[in-house]
């Protein structure tokens, strides 16, 4: 179709053409121009119309290569982009218009595809800038700004070149990476603000200068300062916290080495409670791990000069009364000692301490440190002591038994009725079984005290006495009252029947009157109220000599001074009071044994 257009407008140039040259040679004829003028003019026409065509041929040649260019550069940009948008799928068909299509039909459909791709390159590239903004963001304020800005202008070219989904999901990837790593390191620069805040609050400094020495956006000041969170800030903060739990650490120690002269003042001061409590603040962090001391304000500075001053002022107040406080720890070493049945150390005793003192010899404080050393050996004595204490204890208790019950058995109203006296009897059932364990519990003492002192490679001395040596008199004592008991039965029997041989001889006789002079006050009958009777004490007959075996103390305060006369009691002669046969026959009938058995111990 467009040959035949061309055809039929050559033709209509041709026959316009040849009415013209008609036309003109008419002209020619009629104004006389020769045939050679003709011919040149001709020629002329026709080198002008030659000319004319070719400009036209040039002008076209011009505009198809300027399309071929325009086609040509929108095609690389059309690949540029699509290479840069990573788009592939829309290349063949522009291929295939390629074959047949014209420069203008080329260029109208690749100009659409690039404006469209323009379009979308400029939504990727806005895309990339949002996500490079919060990546510079983070990264800068985890890198610093200034390593950042560096790293990204020399990846801003690259970027340009590929703006692929493949390269903004990087970019995304990255970005929730750093958004992680940021709220972790946010996570943690909070956790150690809090342990920073909490130091600085039990050491009663101010939370936050110390902070803002180390960032000003910690502090939290100004609303639009977003927290620092780059590696330098976590640095210092650890920093920060170290150098607290060091200060934390040196004051604990200070506080502690002052809260122990504290008490050491207060004991030896009697200081009253009201005066300890306005210090228990401090006091509570003895035995406290530094990980539980949370308390506001309990190791400042201002608590600690505090403390420091109550025991300058103790101290000053110490100075003035140690002599008391000597006498005072003498009397309290004196009484342990006392306790326990050892022997104080003489050298420190109230006179000599005083002399010490008065004429400054000794310093004070040594001496009250050497008393507090003596009262500290003295208890541990005491306690090394104490399982064979016990056992002295259950002697003692078993002396008094034995001696209540020969009180008890001297007694001629014993199995009267009468208040009480259900009691007595009971006690004294229970008095038997006890003094029949004396022997063994004795010799139990012993086998004890031996091995006590095999320990501890010296004697064991009970008021100045060995108790070994007291147990050893004590046995030979018993053993001669057993031996006199045994003497007196056989007299006994020997005067009865004496007795009853004058009795067959001359005739019976009215019985004498029964000999009551050495007859005492019933001291173990029940009180008022139906009570144990009170322990009896010991009673001397006849002139000094005793009627029962002496304990070694008095069953209320058991102090007496038989461990230093146990030698001399244990050797007297024991003098038995004759009991009259009616009684001997009464008490038998009620006990069930035979009149001239020998009485119950």
């Amino acid at each position: 179709m467009l040959a035949i257009g061309a055809h039929g407008t050559s033709i209509r140039t041709s026959s316009t053409c040849t009415a013209l040259l008609r036309e003109l040679e008419q002209i020619w004829n009629d104004i006389g121009e020769t045939e050679v003028e003709k011919d040149r003019m001709l020629m002329e026409l026709e080198r002008e119309c030659l000319e004319v065509y070719r400009r036209k041929v040039d002008e076209a040649a011009n505009t198809k290569a300027r399309f071929h260019q325009t086609v040509a550069a929108k095609e690389a940009e059309l690949a540029t982009l699509m290479a840069a948008l990573g788009e592939h799928d829309i290349h063949s068909p522009i291929k295939m218009e390629k074959r047949s299509a014209s420069l203008k039909q080329k260029l109208a459909s690749i100009t659409p595809l690039v404006e469209e791709l323009k379009k979308k390159k400029d939504e990727r590239l806005k895309q990339f800038e949002d996500v490079k903004t919060q990546i510079e963001k983070i990264s800068g304020e985890i890198f610093g700004f200034h390593s950042v800005n560096n790293a990204l202008s020399s990846t801003a070219v690259e970027d340009e070149h590929d703006l692929s989904l493949r390269r903004l999901n990087e970019y995304q990837t990255h970005l929730r990476t750093l958004q992680k790593e940021k709220s972790d390191r946010l996570q943690k620069v909070l956790q150690c603000v809090n342990e920073v805040h909490s130091l600085c609050s039990v050491l009663g400094l101010d939370f936050g200068q110390t902070v803002g020495d180390v960032h000003p956006s910690l502090h939290g000041t100004q609303v639009e300062q977003s927290t620092n969170i780059s590696n330098s800030t976590l640095e210092g903060l650890e920093q920060a916290i170290l150098k607290l739990k060091i200060e934390r650490k040196t004051r604990i120690q200070k506080l502690k080495d002052v809260v122990s002269k504290l008490f050491e003042l207060w004991n030896l001061m009697d200081s009253s409670k009201e005066e300890r409590n306005c210090f228990m603040k401090i006091t509570s962090i003895v035995g406290t791990s530094e990980s539980e001391i949370t308390e506001r304000g309990v190791l400042s500075t201002e608590m600690i000069e505090k403390a420091s001053a109550q025991v300058d002022r103790l101290a000053k107040l110490k100075a003035s009364r140690m002599k008391e406080l000597v006498f005072k720890k003498r009397s309290e070493l004196e009484e342990i000692c006392k306790l326990t049945h050892t022997e104080p150390d003489t050298s420190t005793t109230a006179e000599k301490a005083s002399a010490l003192i008065d004429s400054g010899l000794v310093d004070p404080s040594e001496l009250l440190a050497n008393i507090e050393a003596q009262i500290i050996k003295a208890k541990d004595e005491a306690l090394s002591r104490k399982e064979v204490t016990d056992r002295i204890d259950k002697w003692f208790a078993a002396c008094e038994e034995e001696n209540w019950l020969d009180e008890y058995n001297q007694d001629d109203n014993r199995y009267c009725a009468g208040r009480g006296a259900h009691i007595n009897l009971k006690r004294a059932e229970r008095a038997r079984i006890t003094i029949s364990k004396i022997p063994a519990m004795v010799d139990n003492l012993i086998n004890k005290t031996l091995a006590w002192e095999d320990e501890k490679k010296t004697h064991f001395l009970y008021d100045g006495v060995r108790l070994v040596s007291i147990l050893d008199d004590y046995k030979l004592a018993r053993q001669q009252k057993e031996e006199d008991k045994r003497r007196h039965r056989d007299l006994k029997k020997m005067q009865d029947l004496l007795l009853n041989q004058k009795e067959a001889m001359y005739g019976s006789k009215p019985s004498p009157r029964k000999n009551n002079s050495f007859r005492k006050t019933n001291s173990y009958r029940a009180n008022g109220n139906g009570s144990m009777p009170p322990t009896p004490r010991r009673n001397s007959l006849s002139g000094g000599t005793t009627s029962e075996l002496l304990t070694p103390r008095s069953y209320s305060g058991r102090q007496n001074g038989y461990f230093k006369e146990m030698r001399r009691l244990s050797t007297a002669p024991l003098n038995f009071v004759a009991i009259s046969k009616e009684d001997t026959m009464s008490y038998a009938s009620l006990c069930g044994s035979e009149p001239d058995s020998p009485p119950q111990v």
